[in-house]
């Protein structure tokens, strides 16, 4: 109480940097709330509570449990991520999901980091804005990366993730194993499509504008897809889904300019229903559950996010000018201080490539740039507080502590020797 009261008391308030930062911090997480939370976290905790409701833990743990093939393992994870093109913090609940029905602690590092790292997005305009060098180097250094990381996870905690997989099985009651694994796979599929082209992003490529120009017409498309799955292999009702669809069509056409009204009208019907049919309120309870442990810290981790090191293109409580400074060269010091700035810095997908673009006009060296291309999507500091809530203190600094280690190392050689 007295340490509280004496950082209250001696805050710089009326400093133009302080109140600067402070307004930084409420700026990028209105930003973040109205760009994000709709279109990236509510999608993300449907799938998640989807893994929890219906995926069979035996399909699980045959392709990512801890005494699954190793290769097929990491391979089939790293996959999973790379096609998701979402960032550091949308990937949470689905890593949550898959972990939480018993894939192994290495596969579930891979495709945690996979997802907002190695996208097909991310490298291709990273190769496009910053020259196929540098793409090429984070494609490549990304997916080493996560099997790398994976790896070494599941090295370090294998004895307790043997006990963790004997408890699993003998703990596991069911889920999914009413439904054949191919509707379950369309079912997950479509969930997965309405979350990447609802969050279609504008890149200066031109099939991919082609595909944002319709993406909320594709969105639409997978939605009645997945309605009609629910009825007819779900057996829900037609009705309440047919008011449903009614609703987010009429705000759809009342309202175009606010596309995230009839997504949000859309996605409450949907877990309105789940949670009145008794053998699938486990889906919306499940989905809560996720919402309740991830949205607090995130919430709170884009604040101070916010209120150290601003948003893109504007300072927070660090000027801008001692970032440029310190990642100037490709010394080792310098990769390192890219690498752990990178590691809390939050960035939605893609952004990360303007900053770069920005970071290398000011004077900043080649190997800091990649450094912060491997830590910076992947790692934010919202993310680690989540990470921690579902794999503890310990792993989540191992984690953290490898993505910033492999990153300087990668930036360092890359820098200096490439």
């Amino acid at each position: 109480m007295i340490a509280a009261f004496l950082v209250i008391y001696f805050l710089p308030a009326g400093t133009e940097r302080f109140d600067n930062a402070v307004l930084e911090a409420i700026r990028l997480t209105n930003w973040y709330a109205r760009e994000h939370v709709i279109l990236c976290l509510l999608p993300a905790f449907l799938i998640a509570g989807a893994m929890a409701a219906y995926l069979s833990q035996d399909a699980v743990m045959r392709y990512l449990g801890p005494d699954a093939s190793k290769p097929v393992a990491f391979s089939v994870a790293s996959i999973s991520g790379t096609l998701l093109a979402v960032c550091s913090c949308t990937v949470l609940p689905l890593f949550g999901g898959i972990y939480k029905r018993g894939a192994g602690l290495g596969a579930a590092i891979a495709f945690l980091y996979s997802g907002p790292a190695i996208n097909v997005m991310a490298v291709v305009v990273t190769a496009k804005v910053l020259g196929a060098e540098i793409g090429i180097a984070r494609a490549v250094g990304a997916i080493v990366f996560a099997l790398v990381i994976g790896t070494i996870m599941h090295l370090i905690y294998r004895k307790e993730e043997a006990l963790r997989s004997t408890s699993n099985k003998r703990g596991f009651t069911g889920g999914g194993g009413d439904k054949s694994m191919s509707i379950v796979a369309l079912f997950f599929a479509l969930m997965v499509g309405i979350l990447v082209f609802a969050n279609w992003a504008a890149a200066d490529s031109h099939v991919w504008m082609q595909i944002y120009a319709w993406k909320w017409s594709i969105t639409a498309f997978l939605s009645i897809a997945l309605g009609i799955l629910l009825v007819l292999k779900w057996q829900w009702p037609v009705l309440p889904l047919l008011l449903v669809a009614v609703c987010v069509t009429l705000f759809a056409i009342m309202i175009p300019s606010v596309p995230e009204l009839p997504f949000v009208i859309g996605i409450g019907g949907l877990m309105l229903i789940s949670s009145l049919r008794e053998q699938d309120r486990e889906w919306a309870l499940q989905s809560w559950d996720f919402a309740k442990q991830i949205m607090p810290l995130l919430l709170a981790g884009v604040f101070v996010a916010g209120f150290a090191l601003g948003r893109p293109g504007h300072e927070g409580i660090i000027p801008s000018e001692w970032v440029a400074a310190a990642v100037g060269d490709n010394s080792f010091l310098s990769t390192i201080l890219a690498s752990v700035l990178g590691a809390l810095m939050y960035f939605s997908t893609l952004t990360e490539v303007p900053i770069v673009e920005a970071l290398l006009g000011a004077g900043m060296g080649k190997g800091p740039a990649l450094a912060l291309l491997l830590a910076g999507p992947a790692l934010s500091l919202p993310n680690m507080l989540v990470i921690r809530t579902i794999l503890g203190t310990e792993k989540t600094l191992v984690y953290c502590a490898l993505v910033v280690v492999m990153a300087t190392i990668t930036g360092f050689i890359y820098g200096n020797w490439w």
